[in-house]
């Protein structure tokens, strides 16, 4: 017999950590939700699912549900939820949160359903209105605790060498931190996993909590770092009442109505932000906000606004100073002197929330749309060809991925249209990369907005129209622009090096990637065993050998092979790593790949902000480590080193990704494995390492590589691709 039990939670634990907001020691009980028995979610049979789109309390109410149904068969479902209903009631009185009416003090997030953008204090209200539950923190945490064991840099954390010191933690402590603490809201625990990740600072590792990522704060006063008469400074975007005017008038009513001339800030030179220099609140926010990328350089520069291309358009960033994650700053206040003046203000700016996810009426839809966990967050048994029928096609898809997941793409800006290239583009800038002659007729630009497009083979083939169109007209000379590129396929950014180069260029070491590994933990040596012996094949897992080549002849490994019998081990800041054997990519190219290359080496130039993460990081570094050829980055702290490269791994496994590599191994119920996520979540990894050409024995991660050359952002360049494009050749190319 199933016991529901409404009762309260005592405290325990206190944390010390800066950034567990709303996580602290208090003597008022909160009231939580507890269950007993054999259907206790941990217990809970596979495949319960948790449909989005139901109105429910969440997985856990649905789990409620569940169990009384399958305890007491016979009790109408409607006495079931009248009891799951008079439980949520207690639960929202004891949340409820300070409103003008009475239904809104029910119920927060009634007060901005339907709206698109909202105060930060109310989007913040609707998600603190969900309490603290120990059995769904115990859950997150038992995934995220297991994943961890497939992750190839946690014992480098321990200690991380140098320039990347600062991304330097003890993950099973922080991990045990959290469990030791208490939190008042189910956003306050999620939100300090969340901080933890991302202060890793590695974008391939990260949970992302659905339930607490569908708002951005927004500010109407993106910053950039520009040179103005030889000196750097922090400025609010010149463009920024073009920009902030294209989130239309549901943006910018509210400051109207409040009585706020955001317009008069644009162009304005920032002194100070929350009291501190301007450079060092861009710092602060790198340290604590931004994550993504190991080296310090890069993530300042991700704080500041810049150009990009989102989707397939010209977009741009707010930055993480003015387009944070989570809702929870009303106002940035800034030290500044606006244009045509001398004087220095004090000016509180206020944000405004953007809502990122679909619509709610109520607290128990937002719930159910953006928490409950759906028929896509776990993962499946690819074997099943019911289960397969029912994927996307990006989750059926078994392509090798390396990316970042950039929450502010989702709010994607257009570039304002008077700074979009006035070139004709070329063929084959229908997708990601956007390809141009400059004037001087000799130059080709191939903007490279992602390596994650929409048709992985027609990436190939626009590459191979844009270089024949520029050898067509005459151009001598290539110029790449990989800013804001937060990487994708594996085989693209493969295919794109050795496109260039040709493949004559790759000598004795024929694979146009990196030598890998992936980690061998226990399980993972279970799970590839187990593919062996079910006659798995790469088709449905990415863990069979014939999604690899052996690394002494570059030839494709049958499915059959055990590449972790025996693994290799290694002493990493004390600490034993074992690992697989070394292997190489093997990659599906559907164009020919030149034997010499479509321009000279020396005539190959890459540009970019650093914000080059995974796919795109390995592209660049191949390109520096196998060709030496020229790179620049603009923008940065002054005076602060820059690495030309983001986060570097190999491959990175969402949650769905790995869990579906357990149960199609048919180990879901091994003790190793974790269990299913009852709320709706990702915790990607980095599941593989790329080992440098440099030095064989590091990743290419902890490999220092900085630009050859390094400019500044002005106002003539910061967000117009076309004439950085200009400066960049005649400085780089000739």
């Amino acid at each position: 017999m199933v016991a529901v039990v409404l009762q309260e939670s005592g405290r325990s634990g206190q944390s010390k950590h800066p950034s567990a907001e709303g996580s602290h020691q208090s003597p008022d009980p909160m009231l939580s939700f507890s269950l007993s028995g054999p259907h206790h979610p941990r217990n809970l049979p596979n495949g319960v699912p948790v449909h989005r789109g139901r109105r429910l309390h969440g997985a856990l109410l649905e789990a409620v549900l569940l169990v009384l149904q399958l305890d007491m068969p016979d009790m109408p479902s409607f006495l079931c939820r009248l009891a799951v209903a008079v439980a949520i009631g207690v639960a929202h009185t004891a949340y409820a949160a300070p409103a003008a009416s009475a239904a809104a003090a029910a119920d927060p997030c009634a007060k901005i359903a339907g709206t698109l953008f909202a105060p930060p204090a109310d989007a913040l209200a609707c998600m603190k209105s969900f309490p603290f539950n120990e059995t769904l923190k115990q859950n997150v945490l038992t995934v995220i605790s297991r994943v961890f064991d497939f992750y190839t840099f946690e014992d480098y954390y321990l200690d991380s060498p140098p320039p990347f010191q600062d991304s330097t933690t003890n993950i099973r402590a922080q991990l045990a931190r959290i469990n030791q603490t208490h939190y008042e809201t189910d956003f306050d625990f999620n939100k300090d996993m969340y901080d933890f990740t991302t202060q890793l600072n590695d974008g391939h590792t990260r949970w992302f909590p659905d339930c607490y990522t569908q708002f951005q704060n927004l500010l109407p006063a993106p910053v950039v770092t520009l040179e103005e008469n030889g000196v750097q400074n922090v400025f609010v975007a010149p463009d920024s009442v073009e920009l902030i005017s294209l989130l239309g008038s549901n943006f910018t009513s509210f400051f109207d109505e409040i009585h706020f001339d955001w317009k008069r800030l644009a162009g304005a030179k920032v002194l100070e932000i929350e009291g501190m220099d301007a450079y060092a609140y861009a710092q602060h926010i790198a340290e604590t906000q931004s994550g993504n990328y190991l080296d310090l350089g890069v993530r300042i520069n991700s704080a500041f606004s810049s150009y990009r291309i989102s989707g397939t358009d010209f977009s741009q960033r707010f930055g993480d100073i003015s387009g944070p994650q989570f809702p929870t700053q009303n106002t940035l206040t800034m030290k500044l002197i606006p244009m045509n003046s001398t004087r220095a203000e004090t000016v509180a700016v206020p944000f405004l929330a953007s809502y990122l996810g679909l619509p709610f009426t109520n607290r128990e839809d937002f719930w159910a749309i953006n928490c409950a966990a759906n028929d896509e967050t776990n993962g499946v048994d690819f074997k099943s060809s019911a289960q397969l029928a029912k994927l996307s096609d990006k989750r059926s898809q078994k392509l090798a991925r390396a990316s970042i997941v950039d929450v502010s793409a989702k709010n994607a800006v257009g570039l304002p249209s008077q700074f979009e290239p006035t070139l004709p583009p070329v063929n084959g800038s229908e997708g990601v990369i956007k390809s141009f002659i400059l004037p001087d007729k000799k130059t080709g630009v191939m903007f490279v907005g992602s390596f994650e497009p929409d048709d992985f083979f027609q990436f190939q083939t626009d590459v191979q129209t844009t270089i024949t169109a520029f050898q067509e007209a005459g151009v001598s000379q290539l110029l790449i622009d990989l800013t804001n590129n937060g990487g994708g396929f594996v085989c693209l950014g493969q295919f794109l090096h050795v496109f260039l180069t040709g493949s004559k260029s790759l000598g004795n070491f024929p694979n146009p990637g990196f030598q890998s590994t992936n980690r061998a933990n226990p399980l993972a040596q279970k799970i590839l065993a187990s593919d062996i012996e079910l006659g798995v094949t790469e088709e449905i897992s990415f863990y069979t050998a014939d999604n690899w080549a052996f690394l002494s002849n570059n030839t494709e490994m049958p499915p059959t092979a055990n590449y972790m019998a025996p693994p290799t081990s290694r002493q990493i800041n004390g600490q034993t790593y074992v690992e697989s054997q070394r292997f190489l990519d093997v990659c599906p190219f559907n164009v020919d790949i030149p034997e010499d290359p479509p321009f000279e080496p020396s005539k190959i130039a890459i540009v970019g902000n650093g914000n080059c993460a995974s796919t795109c990081a390995m592209f660049s570094t191949l390109m520096n480590e196998r060709h030496n050829t020229t790179i620049a980055v603009f923008g940065g702290k002054p005076g602060l080193p820059t690495q030309f490269k983001g986060m570097a791994g190999n491959q990175v496994l969402e949650w769905f990704d790995i869990d579906s590599e357990i149960k199609t191994a048919n180990l879901k119920d091994d003790p190793l494995a974790p269990p299913d996520l009852l709320v709706s979540g990702d915790f990607r990894h980095n599941w593989r390492i790329a080992y440098s050409f440099f030095d064989e024995k590091v990743p290419i991660a902890y490999v220092s590589e900085l630009p050859h050359f390094r400019f500044a952002y002005t106002v003539d360049t910061y967000n117009n691709p076309q004439n950085l494009w200009e400066f960049a050749a005649k400085q780089l190319l000739g």
